[in-house]
Order: structure tokens, then C-alpha cells, then sequence
């Protein structure tokens, strides 16, 4: 099976004019001084309960902080009371952090007091410095960008790498600081262009091709550069005064090659993902830095196959989130690989008005949405570039076949979408270590927010959403997260059961149990889908609702605190018509 880069029309390089000022959307300023962990302590903010004399009498509140400053050997006055009822206590003056830690320290001790903390500093943020940043639509506008500047005061990325599976990487400075050794996986050397077969060398020789020459009736094409496109919208270098900024800027990237003329071939790719995510592959060196999040923006017609979803399911067992390209044939996404395979992040693309691009595939397959852009309307001709303004702009090059002078330049497709989400992923990643690839892609759905305009056929969780989804993973704990990824047919007036085994869990299930359900089926209306608990009882889901919909994407939130949650859960529906059928194809317990 041959596959191809999922980008869309490719679009001339001409200026972006920027829609609207970015000021408001900011990232520390890279010039601005972060607070040491030595600075000086001038002011205490010192909460007390409400019960206390101190917390409603400024004079009460004065003799506590001066007897308190006493008893540390310091100085401690009262200054003033805050907005909030919390008292400021003037320390004097700049206070060594040792010193102030003892005031602090009387004020802990007493029982009266809620809380105490230094007046700490904050400094001037703004927007990126670089020169393009102003036309990343997609970074920041309110209604139809994924809100990544605001997530990036608490992650940025930083020690994880990123796999792109992609045509490889050509030299580009606004990502060079950002690239980790790659490999090359073409092993046709005719369709590598490099003289042999694998190697070492991840250079993209570019992927033109001439009429006819990839089949009857396909047509010439110029080299596309996808990879480095991809990687840019990844982790491009930021705050460098130069070109854009990456989602997740201070993240690695790693190019792996399997697209050269003509597409790629299923084997070198499932070997990519195995090597990608350090797994072993016969006569290639182990990978010294394994990926935490590969991105595929890549595929081809047809259904999961069995190479491509044991490769897929071996890297996520060894903790690798991959995230894939939907398609861009305005068609549902289940006829498309590896769009259709199970244990990946299918991403749908979106435009700058906040509706489904276009183009961009669609369905129950389909996770969550990402701006892909749209470089034309539907109604523009085919191959022209009539909006470039609203594509996505990245790193690129201008050679025509082979390597040229490095340029940024706007593309549309569903390939733009899918690293919006690998940029997440791996902003996820870097603020918390410890989530395994089912807890990241349960955080983007939960992040993800309506879209502003519409989508016909199915767009997942909706448009994700950078800074909801880093705020909640990184202020609440890991959930434990159980799926069951086996298809389960449905047929007609019969009852069909998926069990998901729960087991470490302490105590009883939560009473905002979450349970994702995916089920392809053509007519819900004939459904009735129910949680089965392990003791048998029964939790109404989806009751014969919806009429001729086709399919369920959602995720149920289920009070189930009465029940204890190790056991076998199950996931039942009762298919009560004729002529309609379909399967369970994933369901999953987030406690």
C-alpha cells in the first residue's frame, strides 16, 4: 500500500496580511528577568480565618505581625489590607528569604491563621518577536485558534521529542535549534533520491514528480517540503526575532523519512513508528532519543490494516501518543489509514470562520478538530490560491524540486491540523511526564470547545483548546483511564456487550465517572446503549434518541459513587429495529 502527504493544494508563496493585533495573547517575554529563587521578600500576604479578631480589625492585625516579627528576631508591621481581606505585612524593606521564611514560620504556627505567602513579583509578558507570528491566525484568534499562547507560562514543551513521520527535513533555521537525529526509512532508492536505500540521513531530496510518472494520468508536482511545514507548526524556534513560532517551541523534533517520489510505502512506515517510538527494527541502530508523541500526517484509502494497527498499538504500549491526519477527501474518515486505525488521535481540520475546512475528512473516526486553513474557498478552482491568508503559515523552502532558499509560506490541509494537536500533545507531555498516550488524548477531547461555526458529518470533541487542556492536566491529578478498542457488531433487534476490566483503583467509582462512547451505527434512533456496572447495575446512556443520525461520539458523564470501581464494567447496546446496523468501535472509563 503506498500513502501520500495529507497537505492539501499547495499554495504560492506570496505575503500574508495579518487579520488582527495578537497583543492581547501573550508569552513571557524572552527578554524580561525571571524572578530568582534568591530574590529578596519586602511583603508578607497573610490571610486569616474568619474567626479571628485580625481579620476584620486593622488594628488587631498590626499588633499580631509586629509580636510576630518579635518572636522571629525581625521587623513585621502592617501595612495595609488587600482587596480580598488578606493584610499586607511590611517587612522593612528587602528581607533575605532565609529571614522572611522565620516570619513566616510564626505565622504558620498560628491556628488563626489561614495562610501566608511573599509578595512575590511578576514581570511584563508579551507577544513573540517573531516577524511572522502577527499572521499565526491559528495560534491565537478567539474564534477559530486553538489558544496556545496562554498556555505557555506553564509549558513549553521542554524535554520531549517529537516524531514526524513525514517526507523528512530540509535545512531550515527558524527549526535547526529544534532537530534531534532522524532516520531515513525509504528503502527504494529510486524513490529516495539518495543514492541507496535506508540510512542515517533524514534529508528530504524532495518529492517532485513528473506526469505519468506515479501512475497513469498523475500529474507533475513540485516538491512539496511537508515535512519541515509540519515541523514548524511543531517547534519552530520562538522568541528568535525570526519567522514563527512553534506550539510547542522548546520540544525536539525528530525527522523520520518515508515519503519520497511518488508517496511511501506501508512497510517503511510501520517500521518508522516501531523505530520512532524505540522499538527494535533488524539492521537499524536503536533510536538514542525515542519520541514521546509521533505526528503522521500521511495516508491512504482504505481500512486499518493489521500492519499499520500493530505497529500503532506497540508504540503506544510503550508510551507514545500518535496523532494522524483525518484526510482531505470531504469524505468519512473510517476509508482511510491510518486515519481509521484504533489508538491514535484522528484530527480534523477547521478554517478561520470556525468550520470544518472544506476538504477535511470526517466522522465517528474523527477525535478532535485543529485549524487546518483554508488557502481557497470550495467554490475557487482547484490549484489556485485565493485566501492565502487563511492557511497555516509555516517553515518551508522555495526549490521546486531540489532543495532551494528557506521561506515560510502558507498551506491548507488536515496534515496542518494533525501537528497543531502533536504540538499540544507534547506541551502535555512536558508538563506532566507521567500521562500515558490514553490520559493525553482524554485531555485534548476534555479541552476541546464548540466550534464557532459548523461541521456536517462529524468533527470529534470539537476544536481543541491549548490552554483549557494545559490548565486542567496540570491542576489536577492523573485520573486512571481504561479502553476497550475491540469492534463489537451490532446487528439488528440484537444485544451486544463490551467489558472493560477496571482494576488499582481505590474505593468507589466517582460520582463524574467519564465514559466515552464511540459507536458507528447508521440510525441511533434504533439504540439504547446502557453502562453496565460490576454489580449489574444499570446506567441509561442513550435511549432510542436522535432519530436518523448516524453514529454516537460522546462522552457521558455517569454518578456512579455507589459503585465499586474494580470489576468488569460493560458497555451494552440493544439494537431494537431492522435495517440498520453497525459496532461499538471504542469505549472508555476516565475515573
Amino acid at each position: 500500500m503506498s500513502v501520500t502527504l495529507l497537505a492539501g493544494s499547495a499554495t504560492a508563496a506570496v505575503a500574508v496580511t495579518p487579520a488582527s493585533d495578537p497583543a492581547a495573547h501573550t508569552l513571557p517575554n524572552a527578554a524580561a528577568p525571571a524572578a530568582p529563587a534568591t530574590a529578596p521578600v519586602e511583603n508578607l500576604i497573610v490571610g486569616y480565618k474568619s474567626s479571628a479578631p485580625e481579620a476584620g480589625s486593622n488594628t488587631a492585625a498590626a499588633d499580631d505581625a509586629s509580636a510576630k516579627g518579635k518572636k522571629a528576631g525581625k521587623k513585621a508591621k502592617f501595612d495595609r489590607r488587600l482587596g480580598t481581606g488578606a493584610a499586607l505585612v511590611s517587612l522593612g524593606g528587602a528581607t533575605a528569604p532565609a529571614d522572611a521564611a522565620k516570619v513566616m514560620d510564626q505565622f504558620r504556627a498560628d491556628p488563626d491563621v489561614a495562610y501566608v505567602e511573599p509578595d512575590s513579583r511578576a514581570y511584563a509578558m508579551s507577544t513573540p518577536d517573531d516577524t511572522e507570528y502577527a499572521k499565526q491566525w491559528d495560534l491565537f484568534e478567539p474564534t477559530a485558534g486553538m489558544n496556545v499562547p496562554a498556555a505557555w507560562d506553564k509549558t513549553t514543551g521542554s524535554g520531549v521529542t517529537v516524531a514526524v513521520i513525514d517526507t523528512g527535513y530540509v535545512a531550515h533555521s527558524d527549526v535547526a535549534p529544534n532537530i534531534v537525529a532522524g532516520y531515513d526509512f525509504i528503502s527504494d532508492s529510486t524513490a529516495a533520491r539518495d543514492g541507496n536505500g535506508r540510512d542515517n540521513n533524514p534529508a528530504d531530496q524532495g518529492d517532485w514528480s513528473a506526469a505519468g510518472e506515479c501512475g497513469t494520468g498523475s500529474k507533475a508536482s513540485d516538491s512539496s517540503w511537508h515535512g519541515t511545514h509540519v515541523a514548524g507548526t511543531i517547534a519552530a524556534a520562538t522568541n528568535n526575532g525570526k519567522g514563527v513560532a512553534g506550539i510547542a517551541y522548546n520540544a525536539k523534533i525528530q525527522p523520520v523519512r518515508v515519503l519520497g517520489k511518488c508517496g511511501g510505502a506501508t512497510s517503511d512506515i510501520v517500521d518508522a513508528i516501531t523505530w520512532a517510538s524505540g522499538g527494535t527494527v533488524a539492521g537499524i541502530p536503536a533510536n538514542a532519543t525515542p519520541a514521546k508523541v509521533i505526528n503522521m500526517s500521511l495516508g491512504g484509502s482504505g481500512t486499518c490494516s493489521a500492519s499499520y494497527q500493530n505497529a500503532i498499538n506497540a508504540a503506544v504500549a510503550r508510551g507514545t501518543t500518535v496523532v494522524v491526519a483525518a484526510g482531505n477527501s470531504n469524505a468519512d474518515a473510517s476509508s482511510f489509514t491510518p486515519a481509521s486505525c484504533n489508538n491514535v488521535i484522528t484530527v480534523a481540520a477547521t478554517n478561520r470562520t470556525g468550520d470544518r475546512s472544506f476538504y477535511s475528512n470526517y466522522g465517528a473516526k474523527v477525535d478532535v478538530s485543529a485549524p487546518g486553513g483554508e488557502t481557497r474557498r470550495a467554490t475557487d478552482t482547484p490549484g489556485t490560491v485565493t485566501t492565502p491568508e487563511n492557511g497555516i503559515l509555516s517553515t518551508l523552502n522555495n526549490g521546486t524540486t531540489t532543495p532551494g532558499a528557506e521561506i515560510y509560506k502558507p498551506y491548507q490541509g488536515t496534515s496542518m491540523a494533525a501537528p497543531h494537536i502533536a504540538g499540544l500533545a507534547a506541551l502535555l507531555v512536558a508538563a506532566k511526564p507521567s500521562l500515558t498516550p490514553a490520559q493525553v488524548e482524554a485531555a485534548i477531547k476534555a479541552g476541546a470547545r464548540p466550534l464557532a461555526g459548523t461541521c456536517t458529518g462529524g468533527c470529534g470533541a470539537g476544536l481543541a483548546d491549548a490552554a483549557a487542556t494545559v490548565n486542567a492536566v496540570t491542576s489536577t491529578p492523573s485520573t486512571p483511564f481504561f479502553e476497550n478498542t475491540a469492534d463489537f457488531a451490532i446487528g439488528d433487534n440484537t444485544t451486544v456487550e463490551s467489558p472493560i476490566t477496571v482494576s488499582g483503583v481505590t474505593g468507589n467509582a466517582p460520582a463524574a465517572l467519564k465514559v466515552g462512547v464511540n459507536i458507528v451505527h447508521t440510525y441511533i434512533g434504533d439504540l439504547k446503549v446502557d453502562l453496565v456496572a460490576p454489580d449489574g447495575t444499570v446506567y441509561t446512556l442513550h435511549n432510542r434518541a436522535g432519530g436518523s443520525t448516524a453514529n454516537i461520539n460522546q462522552t457521558y458523564t455517569v454518578d456512579a459513587s455507589s459503585e465499586v470501581a474494580n470489576g468488569t464494567w460493560k458497555l451494552r447496546v440493544n439494537d431494537n429495529a431492522a435495517g440498520d446496523t453497525g459496532k461499538i468501535d471504542s469505549w472508555s472509563l476516565g475515573f
